[in-house]
């Protein structure tokens, strides 16, 4: 059964929809992105195909990097010109309007860690490009960060599918521990992120 699946993920097909998930993930983060992107680095450990396509895991890395940048860019310009309505419901909502502090101070200073640890943070990226938007931050203050962070998380994804199936086997088994190991990244980046201090505290 796990040998269909893998058949049936390694079809031509795969980087379109690895990319389209990515894409749309910003704006619902139910969608399991990562799951998929495993999924087909695990394909591609496995190495043969009955569709005889099997995915190259540099392109599968840049696809979902390059689609992750461009969610976030979407997010960033709706955030953008979202207005008043936007800007109210930011401000009702502490942790929306902690994290759009928290940004703003992380690139006044040069840095942008904080939009890294987000991208693998369950909701993070969302919330990031989002307060990046409404806060007007200069696109040449994100984007660079936007775009390590998104292919440090396709990397890492990648890499978990992949070698988890060298080590493992192209089985279920290495699927889970995979997956596994990306929601344990995923809540370490979220742990560090409560930890940032506030803005008035760092300065």
């Amino acid at each position: 059964m796990f040998e269909d699946v893998v058949s049936l993920i390694a079809g031509p097909w795969i980087y379109a929809t690895v990319a389209l998930s990515v894409l749309l993930d910003v704006f619902l983060p139910v969608l399991p992105s990562g799951v998929l992107v495993i999924t087909a680095a695990t394909a591609a450990a496995a190495g043969s195909s009955a569709t005889g396509h099997v995915p190259d895991i540099l392109a599968l890395t840049l696809s979902a990097a390059t689609a992750s940048v461009l969610g976030d860019l979407m997010a960033y310009r709706l955030a953008w010109r979202g207005g008043e309505r936007l800007d109210r419901a930011i401000a009702r909502s502490r942790r929306l309007t902690t994290a759009q502090e928290r940004l703003g101070a992380a690139l006044s200073r040069g840095g942008g860690a904080l939009v890294v640890l987000a991208r693998f943070a369950p909701a993070g990226r969302s919330v990031v490009s989002l307060c990046a938007g409404v806060a007007h931050r200069r696109v040449r203050d994100f984007l660079p960060w936007s775009a390590l962070a998104g292919l440090s998380w396709a990397g890492y994804s990648v890499a978990l599918g992949y070698y988890g199936a060298q080590w493992l086997g192209a089985t279920w088994l290495a699927t889970g521990v995979s997956v596994a190991a990306l929601f344990g990244a995923g809540a370490a980046a979220a742990y560090l992120m409560q930890r940032q201090p506030e803005p008035s505290e760092a300065s």
